[in-house]
């Protein structure tokens, strides 16, 4: 049993952390209605800033604080992000308004490409690493009630409850706020929206600012894990299954979907693999993704599209 639930929170907090991620694609998509493939690029451009940043602020002002770095280089890293989400609304949204949604999603892959490139030639291509001071030991829990305790990852769980706190920030901000009702109204209908006074443009800016900053703190979280690297944009990759279960349209829906593909990554693992072989915590969320897309193509909490004719 103590193994058991050992497991399970372990699949918990990694699930909560592609939850984050996937909250990314949920606040485009609402605002927007286009899914954005730049989000994993974002991710990777928002943790090279704050590793970049937080190495050059010491060289540039002579200080040794570790501290005042990370806070200086997170300020500096977020307006980055808001800069990008400005630039991307100037240069590419504006000019896309009330057109397909495969001609966005065609400019979110190109915006990609180009938050790669110049990602490479601002920051450039090494791996670099993020030191927040989350400790690594792990942490003995519940030592009185099972043999031996519960063995969790302090770094997971500091991971999981920051990502937690964000994801309950943002439904708020979605569920109860003037800014929030605004974005649901954008994502519904652009020309509706505009016809009652509701700036297009600055929605957008602010909707892909708070996406930003979403990526910002999961790229904090996956490069202080992993180490900022190129590869890490594919981070995003695991957290499209985590979209097509809860829904599109849903925030609730990405956390519950993050938590069950968590969860269910690890006790596959354990439990299947010695009967299926290794590496079902690879493709075990897009089996279940493909699962879903057939029976209930709308996720477990999407809106269910319904095309007059």
């Amino acid at each position: 049993m103590g193994f058991f639930l050992e497991t399970l929170f372990g699949g918990l907090m990694v699930g909560m952390l592609y939850s984050l991620i996937a909250i990314g694609f949920v606040l485009i998509y609402k605002a927007s209605g286009v899914f954005n493939f730049a989000q994993g690029a974002m991710v990777l451009f928002a943790a090279l800033a704050m590793a970049r940043f937080a190495e050059w602020f010491p060289q540039w002002f002579g200080f040794e604080s570790q501290i005042l770095a990370n806070i200086l280089a997170f300020v500096a890293a977020m307006g980055v992000m808001v800069i990008v989400a400005w630039l991307i609304e100037r240069l590419a949204l504006s000019k896309l308004v009330n057109q397909e949604g495969i001609t966005l999603l065609m400019a979110t892959l190109g915006i990609a490409y180009f938050l790669d490139g110049v990602g490479q030639t601002i920051f450039g291509n090494d791996i670099y690493k993020i030191d927040v001071g989350m400790p690594k030991e792990p942490l003995m829990v519940l030592q009185g009630t099972f043999p031996g305790g519960l063995l969790l990852s302090q770094e997971d769980l500091i991971a999981a409850l920051v990502a937690a706190g964000l994801v309950v920030v943002l439904a708020i901000f979605f569920q109860k706020t003037a800014t929030g009702r605004a974005l649901r109204a954008v994502a519904d209908d652009h020309q509706a929206a505009q016809s009652i006074g509701i700036p297009l443009k600055r929605i957008w800016v602010i909707v892909w600012s708070v996406a930003g900053f979403s990526a910002l703190v999961a790229g904090i979280i996956w490069g202080s894990k992993l180490g900022v690297q190129f590869s890490l944009s594919l981070v995003a990759l695991k957290a499209l299954p985590v979209v097509i279960l809860g829904g599109l349209t849903s925030i609730p829906g990405a956390i519950i979907g993050g938590l069950l593909i968590g969860v269910g990554e690890k006790l596959s693992e354990i439990y299947l693999g010695p009967m299926l072989g290794g590496g079902i915590e690879i493709w075990f969320a897009y089996v279940l993704a493909l699962v879903f897309l057939l029976v209930r193509p709308q996720g477990l909490f999407g809106e269910k599209i319904i095309d007059r004719v």
